[in-house]
């Protein structure tokens, strides 16, 4: 059966991250699923179980994706980037550095993914009305890429894994963030020092930015715009009060994703009832529909398929391996630890893609039974949500980018981006997990 449940999870994988004759990831991890279930490598309870472990953390996705897709199409993303971008004055660094930070706080907020595929496109294009050259325009989206995973570490909701994680360990968004949110200080620090002295001769001096759009100019719909300014703080607060009020994150983002759909559907809305269409000159229409039908539902799907055959390989034994490993590295101490689940998930996240690593890690670290569990929860968390820079296939997010730069006349190929991927991933990794282990340390995680 071990050799059973290894088959079905690498063919399972396989199809997923090339999605033959274009049919969807949730298709052909439910297929795996079925083939795992079928062939009893896992059982119906076991379905149960993996359900019960990804329900939240993939419906909270799809709302944060939602809201971010509902204000990219208001100009929210665009605005801020043409602000940052002004904000350089004409400095090549400065500009740098303010996309990299800009990048980290649009991760934070609106997950990897969001940081990523939404703000890439945007900066590309900026980058051309600036008139950079190709050289620097690689630079400068390879930042963004890279920022966009490795700062995804200050909320719960700002990775898949790190919901999955958090949900896992039972981790309050609140305790999450009190570790989090300075280790991910360190992690933006880090990745800009290690972007800079890669890519510091790409990176224009002076640039002319008098072509540069306005701010203004890139805002589509006012009042959603402003909507979502006063929605986000709102999110926020609500994460923080859920965990006093014991309501999982996903209804929070649900009930934010639908009162800003209702804002920016509302022209929409009144059609279907029968009202007038109003609007204000000069407005673009949103079409919310196709927003709706554009989030990532198919995430759902293949969580719990996912998940489900990676159930197997627990089944079969591969996590008690892993368990035990721990066990023994934890008789050199809490910091070899910590490196070693670290390096662990970046490594197998590298190769068979963070979302099936984050739970075999989680499952690992609950079996070996060590006091430092939740401190190794973390460790794997910064492991996932690193790990996948070091190879294109490390994330599906990734995957997407690197398709998102070919169709705006940008190839990297996959021995460039390993290169790039080693030489940025490796030393951040090592310092932001040093970073983790004197922030636990000091808050006693």
């Amino acid at each position: 059966m071990v050799a059973a449940a290894v088959l079905i999870f690498l063919a399972t994988l396989v199809l997923v991250i090339v999605q033959p004759r274009g049919i969807g990831i949730g298709w052909w991890a439910s297929g795996g699923a079925l083939v795992a279930l079928g062939s009893g490598v896992v059982s119906v309870a076991n379905v149960g179980t993996v359900w019960g472990i990804v329900w939240n953390a993939t419906f909270t996705f799809v709302g944060i994706i939602l809201i971010a897709l509902i204000l990219d199409s208001a100009g929210f993303f665009r605005y801020a980037a043409l602000v940052f971008a002004r904000a350089a004055n004409g400095s090549g660094l400065r500009l740098f550095v303010y996309l990299i930070v800009a990048g980290a706080l649009v991760s934070a907020l609106f997950a990897n993914d969001g940081g990523a595929l939404i703000l890439t496109p945007i900066v590309i294009e900026i980058l051309l009305s600036l008139g950079f050259d190709s050289r620097a325009e690689l630079a400068f989206v390879l930042a963004i890429g890279f920022i966009a995973d490795a700062t995804s570490l200050p909320l719960s909701i700002s990775n898949l894994v790190n919901i999955v994680s958090a949900d896992y360990f039972h981790l309050q968004f609140t305790r999450y963030a009190e570790i989090m949110l300075p280790v991910d200080l360190i992690a933006v620090v880090a990745s800009t020092g290690a972007l800079w002295l890669v890519f510091r001769r790409a990176i224009p001096a002076r640039l002319d930015t008098v072509g540069l759009e306005r701010p203004e100019a890139a805002i589509g719909d006012p009042l959603t715009f402003r909507a979502g300014i006063a929605v986000l703080p709102l999110l926020l607060a609500g994460y923080v009060m859920s965990d006093h009020l014991g309501i999982p994150v996903s209804v929070v983002t649900g009930i934010a994703a639908v009162a800003l759909a209702g804002v920016a559907g509302r022209k929409q809305l009144l059609r279907v009832g029968g009202g007038d269409r109003g609007g204000g000159a000069g407005e673009r229409e949103i079409d919310l529909w196709r927003l709706v039908r554009g989030a990532p539902w198919q995430v759902v799907v293949f969580s719990l398929g996912m998940y489900v055959v990676v159930y197997g390989l627990r089944n079969e034994g591969l996590t008690a391996v892993l368990a035990a490993g721990l066990r023994a590295v934890a008789h050199f101490g809490a910091f070899p630890e910590v490196f070693a689940t670290g390096f662990g998930s970046a490594l197998l996240s590298s190769v068979m893609n963070n979302m099936p690593t984050v739970l075999v890690g989680a499952l690992s670290i609950s079996q070996s039974h060590l006091a430092s569990a939740h401190l190794l929860a973390y460790a794997n968390v910064v492991g996932c949500d690193l790990g996948p820079k070091l190879t294109p296939i490390g994330s599906l997010a990734t995957l997407l980018w690197l398709h998102v730069l070919e169709r705006r006349g940008l190839k990297v190929g996959w021995k460039e981006y390993v290169r790039y991927g080693f030489i940025l991933t490796i030393p951040v990794l090592a310092v932001v997990l040093s970073g983790l282990f004197v922030v636990a340390t000091t808050l006693h995680a």
